[in-house]
């Protein structure tokens, strides 16, 4: 009887190794294991921003690290945090390689030791790599398209990071926050891929021509006063068709053509916002192929 018993208990055992193995087996199960790094982190922080907005405002632009170089986005969020001016930054997307609850975790990590101030985020590309990646984003962050307004100004974060860019249901929402933002004086809109690219030629790291050309006619329609971007690895800054962008993909990851030094280094914004104005001030960063 003992024996028995004994040898239903070790196969009982083996079977529950049997199903953890598997489980471990199955993509993208491992990494979704354990307690999100945070949640709703967009919304608890916009309570922060609006609590203690000042003037003239001004606050941090940045994107691209996905964990790459941790020394540059060190010095980057040491920056922010230390710069008495600066209200709050806004990530551009492309936080982590892919949709990994440990690479988050490894973010969160980082971010709650160098920066202490609000955080926003815009969803990049490499959030949607994986299972899970746009469901454990809105689990961790909140909306992935969503509109805020610190006095006259007005804020609009665009999820444009999915390969085949925006849905109707996404285009009808950002034309209704456009007419909601008219009475403000400036119009800023957020979002990871920019509408083209600048470096032209066989370059095309940027939106479907036939969305991009759709969301220009809107942003002259409704006058953005100023596109943010990233996505390419590098500094650029211009007008699409009289829009101003600025295109910042500097916060880590491998920079693009490192040998071009006007646009290719390690980087964030410092951006002000006066009146009608938006004053940007780069501010370069060490890193392996920085200035």
């Amino acid at each position: 009887m003992l024996r028995r018993q004994s040898w239903s208990r070790l196969q009982v055992q083996a079977v529950l190794l049997v199903v953890f193995i598997l489980a471990l087996a199955v993509p993208g199960r491992a990494a979704d294991t354990g307690p999100l790094p945070a949640q709703n982190w967009n919304r608890e922080n916009l309570k922060q921003i609006e609590a203690a907005a000042v003037k003239p405002l001004t606050f941090a632009v940045f994107g691209d690290n996905r964990g790459e170089h941790p020394a540059v986005f060190e010095s980057l969020l040491k920056e922010v945090d230390r710069d008495p001016s600066l209200s709050f930054g806004i990530h551009l997307g492309d936080m982590v390689i892919n949709a990994d609850l440990d690479k988050y975790r490894t973010f969160f990590q980082e971010v709650r030791l160098e920066l202490h101030k609000p955080l926003l985020s815009v969803i990049g590309n490499h959030e949607l790599y994986g299972d899970r990646g746009l469901e454990l984003y809105r689990e961790i962050f909140g909306p992935d398209d969503y509109s805020f307004q610190i006095d006259r100004n007005y804020f609009i974060v665009v999820d444009d990071a999915a390969k085949e860019g925006m849905d109707p249901e996404q285009l009808r929402w950002l034309e209704a926050e456009l007419q909601k933002s008219q009475a403000a004086q400036t119009r800023l809109v957020f979002l990871h891929v920019p509408l083209f690219d600048p470096r032209g030629g066989e370059n095309h790291h940027c939106l479907r021509p036939e969305l991009a050309s759709r969301l220009l006619v809107l942003f002259k329609k409704y006058q953005v006063t100023h596109v943010f971007a990233a996505h390419i690895h590098s500094y650029y800054l211009g007008a699409w068709d009289g829009v101003p962008y600025t295109i910042t993909g500097g916060a880590g990851a491998k920079l693009y053509n490192p040998e071009d030094q006007q646009h290719a280094f390690y980087h964030y914004l410092k951006v002000t916002l006066q009146g009608n104005q938006v004053k940007i001030k780069v501010q370069p960063l060490p890193g392996p192929a920085g200035p």
